[in-house]
């Protein structure tokens, strides 16, 4: 198919931000602020989503369950997500796993009196920070942040604590499907060719960045779609601009010049890396 470019939807939270981002409006006088933009193919459900998050105030600390738990429960899969910090303020943080391995009934304790803020091993942030995190993982974002969420295309989130806030909690759903452990990553940052930089693998997902000159032809699999998002104008895809604050999704062999100064994210489903992904022209 040719390439696509996936329409935006601006979803309004409570934690989210009036000034965005390069390629994105800002959000008019007296508007909502805008927490995430997500980017959707009209008339489909493609297995994985992309988003632009925006933070001024901490996210619930949640929960995702993954494919079985998610089934069992009528969706048609779990989420495992990845994250790349695009800007992130002084002081910012992530709260990713907890400060040391408890049981899931201390957790929900820790949820209904607020002492879960402290189980919570709240790490430093920074730009071009990548983190994956997979189903079952308790976490949170923290304020100032900016980044991009790749992640497996459902919407189901359970929050365990929302300091306060006058939203539902899911305390049954996310306990059940809780890991209470620390987190540990799963693989390192690799460079696969120049300009070529594996992010994560998987297991749910492979996200690539890459930040190379010329031309040549996207070639991925069979029903294997790819997503690229530019964090930068990077060029064109089947002949048209490759530019910031979009995303486009591909199948099978699509032309690509990219250009110098070139910033793509490049994002597909499965733990394998494509190897041949990229063909010069």
């Amino acid at each position: 198919m040719p390439a696509t470019r996936l329409t935006t939807r601006r979803i309004e939270k409570p934690w989210g931000r009036t000034n965005l981002y390069p390629g994105f409006g800002d959000v008019p006088d007296g508007g909502e602020p805008v927490g995430e933009i997500w980017f959707e193919a009209e008339g489909e459900e493609p297995e994985l989503l992309i988003k632009y998050l925006f933070t001024s105030e901490k996210l619930s600390i949640q929960v995702h369950p993954n494919d079985e738990q998610a089934q069992e429960r009528g969706y048609p899969r779990g989420k495992d997500e990845a994250w790349v910090v695009l800007d992130a303020e002084p002081h910012a943080t992530i709260g990713l796993g907890l400060r040391e391995a408890t049981t899931q009934e201390h957790l929900r304790e820790a949820a209904l009196d607020g002492t879960i803020e402290d189980l919570v091993d709240w790490r430093s942030a920074k730009a071009g920070d990548v983190i994956y995190s997979p189903a079952g993982m308790v976490h949170a974002l923290g304020p100032g942040l900016t980044l991009v969420e790749v992640q497996q295309n459902v919407d189901l989130t359970y929050r365990l604590y929302d300091y306060g806030r006058p939203r539902e909690l899911h305390l049954d759903d996310g306990i059940a499907v809780s890991e209470p452990v620390p987190y540990v990553a799963a693989n390192k940052a690799r460079e696969l060719s120049a300009g070529r930089i594996i992010l994560c693998e998987g297991p749910k997902l492979v996200m690539e960045r890459w930040s190379f000159t010329g031309e040549g032809a996207l070639a991925g699999e069979p029903g294997r779609p790819i997503w690229l998002a530019p964090i930068t104008d990077s060029g064109t895809i089947d002949g048209e601009p490759l530019q910031a604050g979009g995303v486009w999704i591909a199948d099978g062999a699509t032309p690509i010049a990219l250009v110098p100064g070139a910033d793509l994210l490049v994002s597909y489903t499965g733990g394998d890396v494509l190897e041949g992904l990229w063909q010069a022209a």
